[in-house]
Protein backbone atom coordinates (compact mmCIF):
# COMPACT_ATOMS: atom_id res chain seq x y z
CA UNK A 1 0.00 0.00 0.00
CA UNK A 2 3.09 2.00 0.38
CA UNK A 3 2.29 3.46 3.87
CA UNK A 4 2.98 2.52 7.41
CA UNK A 5 -0.21 2.19 8.08
CA UNK A 6 -2.14 -1.01 8.16
CA UNK A 7 -4.71 -1.05 5.19
CA UNK A 8 -8.10 -1.73 7.15
CA UNK A 9 -7.06 1.63 9.12
CA UNK A 10 -6.70 3.71 6.06
CA UNK A 11 -9.21 6.66 5.44
CA UNK A 12 -11.97 6.36 3.57
CA UNK A 13 -14.01 9.37 3.11
CA UNK A 14 -14.31 10.38 7.42
CA UNK A 15 -13.80 6.71 8.67
CA UNK A 16 -11.55 3.60 8.50
CA UNK A 17 -11.75 1.37 6.13
CA UNK A 18 -12.31 -1.77 8.77
CA UNK A 19 -15.07 0.97 9.87
CA UNK A 20 -17.03 0.48 7.04
CA UNK A 21 -16.81 -2.90 6.80
CA UNK A 22 -18.22 -3.51 10.33
CA UNK A 23 -21.27 -1.19 9.37
CA UNK A 24 -21.81 -3.30 6.67
CA UNK A 25 -22.10 -6.68 8.87
CA UNK A 26 -24.05 -4.40 11.71
CA UNK A 27 -26.29 -3.10 9.03
CA UNK A 28 -27.78 -6.26 9.16
CA UNK A 29 -30.35 -7.01 12.26
CA UNK A 30 -29.62 -10.71 11.81
CA UNK A 31 -25.81 -10.32 13.10
CA UNK A 32 -25.62 -10.52 16.65
CA UNK A 33 -22.30 -9.63 17.18
CA UNK A 34 -18.56 -9.21 15.67
CA UNK A 35 -15.21 -10.72 17.03
CA UNK A 36 -12.15 -8.47 15.49
CA UNK A 37 -8.51 -10.69 15.15
CA UNK A 38 -6.35 -7.86 15.77
CA UNK A 39 -2.85 -7.97 15.75
CA UNK A 40 -0.56 -8.51 18.64
CA UNK A 41 1.31 -5.15 18.22
CA UNK A 42 -1.76 -3.40 16.74
CA UNK A 43 -1.39 0.23 17.45
CA UNK A 44 -4.46 1.88 16.04
CA UNK A 45 -7.64 -0.36 17.06
CA UNK A 46 -8.12 1.21 20.34
CA UNK A 47 -7.94 4.67 18.55
CA UNK A 48 -10.92 4.19 16.79
CA UNK A 49 -14.24 5.65 18.73
CA UNK A 50 -16.18 2.64 18.15
CA UNK A 51 -20.34 2.83 18.92
CA UNK A 52 -22.70 -0.24 17.92
CA UNK A 53 -26.07 -1.25 20.07
CA UNK A 54 -24.56 -5.20 19.34
CA UNK A 55 -21.23 -7.05 20.92
CA UNK A 56 -17.65 -5.78 19.59
CA UNK A 57 -14.71 -7.61 20.77
CA UNK A 58 -10.94 -7.73 19.86
CA UNK A 59 -8.96 -10.88 20.11
CA UNK A 60 -5.28 -11.34 19.20
CA UNK A 61 -4.74 -12.69 15.91
CA UNK A 62 -2.20 -15.11 14.64
CA UNK A 63 0.19 -15.26 11.57
CA UNK A 64 -1.91 -16.36 9.29
CA UNK A 65 -5.34 -15.94 8.58
CA UNK A 66 -6.52 -19.34 9.60
CA UNK A 67 -5.21 -19.09 13.46
CA UNK A 68 -6.56 -15.17 13.32
CA UNK A 69 -10.51 -16.79 12.32
CA UNK A 70 -9.71 -19.75 14.56
CA UNK A 71 -9.21 -17.76 17.62
CA UNK A 72 -11.66 -15.49 17.36
CA UNK A 73 -14.02 -18.42 17.04
CA UNK A 74 -12.77 -19.86 20.26
CA UNK A 75 -13.21 -16.42 22.02
CA UNK A 76 -17.14 -16.34 20.97
CA UNK A 77 -17.47 -19.94 21.95
CA UNK A 78 -19.40 -19.20 24.94
CA UNK A 79 -22.44 -17.12 23.44
CA UNK A 80 -22.57 -19.74 20.68
CA UNK A 81 -23.61 -23.34 19.96
CA UNK A 82 -22.59 -26.17 17.68
CA UNK A 83 -25.04 -25.49 15.19
CA UNK A 84 -25.31 -21.79 15.07
CA UNK A 85 -24.26 -19.59 12.07
CA UNK A 86 -20.97 -17.67 11.91
CA UNK A 87 -19.67 -15.26 8.80
CA UNK A 88 -16.05 -14.19 8.16
CA UNK A 89 -15.26 -11.30 6.45
CA UNK A 90 -12.05 -9.56 5.76
CA UNK A 91 -11.44 -6.37 7.32
CA UNK A 92 -10.18 -4.60 3.86
CA UNK A 93 -13.54 -5.11 2.27
CA UNK A 94 -15.68 -1.93 3.22
CA UNK A 95 -17.84 -2.02 0.34
CA UNK A 96 -20.40 -5.11 1.01
CA UNK A 97 -23.75 -4.90 -0.08
CA UNK A 98 -26.83 -5.54 2.01
CA UNK A 99 -28.49 -6.89 -0.92
CA UNK A 100 -25.37 -9.54 -0.61
CA UNK A 101 -25.64 -9.87 3.03
CA UNK A 102 -28.97 -10.93 2.68
CA UNK A 103 -28.83 -13.10 0.16
CA UNK A 104 -25.91 -14.66 1.33
CA UNK A 105 -27.58 -14.99 4.87
CA UNK A 106 -30.65 -16.31 2.77
CA UNK A 107 -29.16 -19.33 0.27
CA UNK A 108 -25.68 -20.14 2.33
CA UNK A 109 -29.06 -20.63 5.66
CA UNK A 110 -30.73 -22.71 3.80
CA UNK A 111 -28.07 -24.84 2.56
CA UNK A 112 -26.79 -28.07 4.68
CA UNK A 113 -22.98 -26.91 4.58
CA UNK A 114 -23.12 -23.55 4.10
CA UNK A 115 -21.62 -20.71 1.32
CA UNK A 116 -19.60 -17.89 0.27
CA UNK A 117 -20.45 -14.63 -1.74
CA UNK A 118 -18.33 -15.20 -4.77
CA UNK A 119 -18.28 -13.99 -8.50
CA UNK A 120 -18.05 -15.90 -11.72
CA UNK A 121 -14.88 -15.13 -13.56
CA UNK A 122 -14.98 -12.78 -16.38
CA UNK A 123 -11.06 -12.68 -18.10
CA UNK A 124 -9.45 -14.90 -19.71
CA UNK A 125 -7.11 -16.56 -17.31
CA UNK A 126 -3.72 -17.89 -17.64
CA UNK A 127 -1.61 -19.98 -16.18
CA UNK A 128 2.27 -18.76 -15.76
CA UNK A 129 5.48 -20.54 -15.42
CA UNK A 130 8.35 -20.10 -13.31
CA UNK A 131 9.64 -17.73 -15.80
CA UNK A 132 6.40 -15.88 -16.12
CA UNK A 133 5.38 -16.86 -19.48
CA UNK A 134 1.75 -18.18 -20.11
CA UNK A 135 1.96 -22.43 -20.10
CA UNK A 136 -2.08 -22.54 -20.77
CA UNK A 137 -5.42 -20.85 -20.72
CA UNK A 138 -7.26 -21.85 -18.10
CA UNK A 139 -10.86 -22.68 -19.18
CA UNK A 140 -12.63 -19.98 -16.85
CA UNK A 141 -16.41 -21.19 -17.72
CA UNK A 142 -16.62 -22.82 -13.92
CA UNK A 143 -14.35 -20.11 -12.16
CA UNK A 144 -15.08 -18.26 -9.42
CA UNK A 145 -13.46 -14.80 -7.47
CA UNK A 146 -14.23 -16.56 -3.59
CA UNK A 147 -15.01 -13.48 -1.73
CA UNK A 148 -16.47 -12.93 2.31
CA UNK A 149 -18.44 -12.91 4.19
CA UNK A 150 -18.18 -16.75 4.15
CA UNK A 151 -20.97 -17.87 6.34
CA UNK A 152 -20.69 -21.68 7.75
CA UNK A 153 -22.01 -23.73 11.17
CA UNK A 154 -19.80 -22.60 14.22
CA UNK A 155 -18.91 -26.32 15.49
CA UNK A 156 -18.29 -27.40 11.17
CA UNK A 157 -15.44 -24.78 10.88
CA UNK A 158 -13.96 -24.74 14.05
CA UNK A 159 -13.41 -28.70 13.39
CA UNK A 160 -11.99 -27.86 10.13
CA UNK A 161 -9.55 -25.74 10.92
CA UNK A 162 -8.33 -27.05 13.89
CA UNK A 163 -7.98 -30.71 11.64
CA UNK A 164 -6.04 -28.41 8.40
CA UNK A 165 -4.00 -26.56 11.06
CA UNK A 166 -2.55 -30.21 12.94
CA UNK A 167 -2.59 -31.98 9.42
CA UNK A 168 -0.14 -29.07 7.92
CA UNK A 169 -2.68 -28.44 5.01
CA UNK A 170 -2.67 -24.40 4.04
CA UNK A 171 -5.81 -22.62 3.24
CA UNK A 172 -6.35 -19.72 1.98
CA UNK A 173 -10.04 -18.86 2.78
CA UNK A 174 -12.21 -20.75 5.12
CA UNK A 175 -14.09 -22.18 2.26
CA UNK A 176 -10.97 -24.34 2.11
CA UNK A 177 -11.28 -25.77 5.34
CA UNK A 178 -14.10 -26.86 4.65
CA UNK A 179 -13.57 -28.32 1.15
CA UNK A 180 -10.61 -30.11 2.66
CA UNK A 181 -12.87 -32.24 5.54
CA UNK A 182 -14.64 -32.86 2.10
CA UNK A 183 -17.93 -30.76 1.72
CA UNK A 184 -18.83 -28.44 -1.22
CA UNK A 185 -19.58 -25.17 -0.07
CA UNK A 186 -22.42 -23.23 -1.97
CA UNK A 187 -21.05 -20.34 -4.28
CA UNK A 188 -24.03 -17.41 -3.73
CA UNK A 189 -23.53 -14.59 -6.30
CA UNK A 190 -22.83 -11.68 -5.33
CA UNK A 191 -21.45 -7.58 -7.17
CA UNK A 192 -18.00 -7.21 -7.88
CA UNK A 193 -17.75 -3.99 -5.92
CA UNK A 194 -17.05 -5.85 -2.99
CA UNK A 195 -13.46 -5.67 -3.28
CA UNK A 196 -10.63 -6.08 -1.02
CA UNK A 197 -8.20 -3.55 -0.43
CA UNK A 198 -4.53 -4.43 -1.39
CA UNK A 199 -3.78 -2.02 -2.91
CA UNK A 200 -3.31 2.16 -3.23
CA UNK A 201 -5.52 2.72 -6.31
CA UNK A 202 -8.16 0.41 -4.70
CA UNK A 203 -8.65 2.77 -2.05
CA UNK A 204 -10.29 5.62 -4.50
CA UNK A 205 -12.26 2.75 -6.37
CA UNK A 206 -13.72 1.93 -3.10
CA UNK A 207 -14.18 5.20 -2.27
CA UNK A 208 -16.32 5.68 -5.67
CA UNK A 209 -18.37 2.17 -4.92
CA UNK A 210 -19.25 3.63 -1.40
CA UNK A 211 -20.52 6.70 -3.11
CA UNK A 212 -22.67 4.84 -5.68
CA UNK A 213 -24.07 2.88 -2.89
CA UNK A 214 -24.86 5.97 -1.14
CA UNK A 215 -22.98 5.51 1.97
CA UNK A 216 -20.34 8.25 1.85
Amino acid sequence: MGTDTPKQYLQLGDKSVIEHALESLFASPVIQGIAVAVSPDDAWWEQLALSFDRPLIAVTGGRERSESVLNALQAIQPRVSFDDWVLVHDAARPCLRSQDLDLLLHVAGNDATGGLLAVPVRDTMKQGDDDARVSSTVDRNALWHALTPQMFRYGSLVEALEVTRRNGVSITDEASAIEYMGHSPKLVEGHGDNIKITRSEDLALAEFYLRQQGRL
